[in-house]
């Protein structure tokens, strides 16, 4: 597959120990995705993961909240939200998230942005 016309960002911008991030850290960062929004025609987001859905969900204000799951989507204004397994070793060495798997949703993720 080739990708092209691709932004990829971090919804934290850190790694803190233990790779949790604070409350008060996740909040820091949520500007930095909001200008990079901005300043992009994005018509597909694909949130690599559960904490990346939610951090998707502040930044638009969404209420409540739709669940995380991999294949959910989720429409806010004229984006499409697309929920993705986040592809750590955790996931892809014990096959949670195969290569398939993740093909599938770039796919539908060029799907969308194709015709919106």
């Amino acid at each position: 597959m080739r990708l092209s016309g691709l932004w990829i960002s971090a919804a934290v911008r850190c790694a803190p120990p233990q790779n949790k991030p604070t409350p008060a850290e996740r909040d820091a960062c949520l500007p930095y995705a909001a200008r990079e929004l901005e300043l992009l025609d994005a018509k597909v987001l694909v949130c690599l993961g559960a904490f990346a859905w939610d951090a998707a969900l502040r930044l638009f204000g969404v209420r409540p909240k739709p669940k995380f799951s991999h294949g959910a989507e989720f429409e806010v204004g004229s984006l499409v939200l697309l929920g993705c397994y986040h592809p750590s070793q955790q996931n892809t060495f014990t096959g949670v998230l195969t290569p398939e798997m993740l093909d599938a949703i770039l796919s539908r993720a060029r799907e969308f942005s194709a015709t919106g």
